[in-house]
């Protein structure tokens, strides 16, 4: 019979892409918050649309996957497409917002 168990090193890195997607995600709030006002209409809060999308979708099932240790190579490959979608969507996001 062969060997079933998850690679160890296989759910480090599928935790690692996932804990640092939800701590992007999490630092996106701060960062956010810090916008400067512009006409104080607030849209600048709209940009939580499309990350908390990236985060549902992507991140969180990866976390998911990782804490019960299962799909393992979906959760990495779900990581990955959540942190390289996080990274567009913020650069995007980076050049709408006003400067300080």
């Amino acid at each position: 019979m062969a060997n079933t168990a998850p690679s160890p090193h296989l759910r480090k890195f599928a935790a690692a892409l996932a804990v640092t997607g939800l701590l992007f995600w999490l630092y996106t709030f701060y960062a956010i918050a810090r916008v400067p006002m512009g006409d104080g209409s607030g849209f600048q809060w709209l940009a939580v649309i499309p990350l908390g999308f990236i985060f549902l979708m992507l991140t969180l099932p990866s976390l998911v996957l990782v804490l019960i240790g299962r799909w393992l190579q979906l959760a990495a490959v779900l990581g990955m497409i959540g942190l390289a979608a996080f990274g567009y969507v913020w650069l995007q996001l980076l050049a709408e917002f006003p400067k300080h």
